[in-house]
């Protein structure tokens, strides 16, 4: 915010993004099984998760309280940190003094195979929360950036009210049209994108999907212009199935 507004007391609005990708991979026979697994445990272990939030936590400004954070067997991870918008208040005497500014930053991931369609389908789910005069809308480019996003869904919501020194309620702080106004643009070429806004309750949703696909980065350790032509058709459409009904939230096919 380039210009701060003038308030009375303090700042009690809560801004809460939610932040999902999916990462559909190929995964047939039981080496390419396996290979997915060593992926997932490569590309979203706890520590990478970890340090990934750490990151967007200090890009929004804000203090970490506190990390934990846990790894899954066979796959898959959960991190959370407690976060303050400033510095930590040291207790004064028996009195603690704080401000009321806490707020957390989570993610969690879910693996799922089916058999039938040899797709392995990988959601994160990142969910930001924060007091005050903290926006985590700045922080999606990297977001975006830090993970293999094949479809993407992003959740952006301001709740309760602060009061300016007249007195008048502010239900919102901020411009905000869509989502897609703080992803950049080179980015958005990239995906097919819809809103669903509901302006009169500050509620922002906003859907992406991958518009090109490249085969070969679904394959693990298999030379695409190895399988024959009609089994790269059929791969590509359970592909493109697969997203189109993640992206659209329905059964589709």
């Amino acid at each position: 915010m380039e210009q701060k507004l003038k308030l009375y007391g303090f700042n009690n609005l809560t801004k809460a993004l939610s932040f999902n990708i999916y990462d559909v991979c190929y995964a047939k026979t039981p080496r390419e099984q396996r290979d997915y697994i060593a992926y997932i445990d490569e590309q979203y272990n706890s520590q990478r998760l970890t340090k990934i939030l750490t990151t967007l936590t200090d890009m929004i400004g804000a203090t970490v309280l506190n990390i934990s954070s846990q790894d899954y067997e066979p796959q898959g991870a959960s991190v959370t940190l407690l976060i303050a918008e400033g510095p930590v208040t040291l207790p004064r005497g028996e009195t603690q003094v704080a401000h009321l500014d806490k707020s957390h930053v989570t993610v969690h991931t879910y693996p799922e195979y089916h058999p039938e369609t040899c797709l392995a389908t990988f959601r994160v789910d990142i969910d930001v929360a924060t007091c005050g005069e903290i926006t985590p809308l700045s922080t999606l480019d990297y977001l975006i950036g830090s993970f293999d996003s094949d479809i993407i869904t992003m959740d952006y919501r301001v709740r309760g009210f602060t009061r300016d020194v007249n007195g008048r309620k502010l239900f919102m702080d901020h411009d905000v049209t869509s989502i897609q106004d703080y992803i950049d643009p080179a980015t958005l070429k990239r995906y097919d994108a819809v809103d669903i806004n509901v302006y009169q309750a500050n509620l922002f949703h906003t859907r992406m999907m991958l518009k090109d696909v490249d085969l070969q980065n679904y394959l693990f350790n298999t030379d695409v212009y190895e399988l024959p032509p009609k089994t790269r058709l059929d791969i590509m459409d359970s592909l493109r199935r697969e997203m189109i009904e993640i992206f659209s939230g329905s059964n589709i096919y």
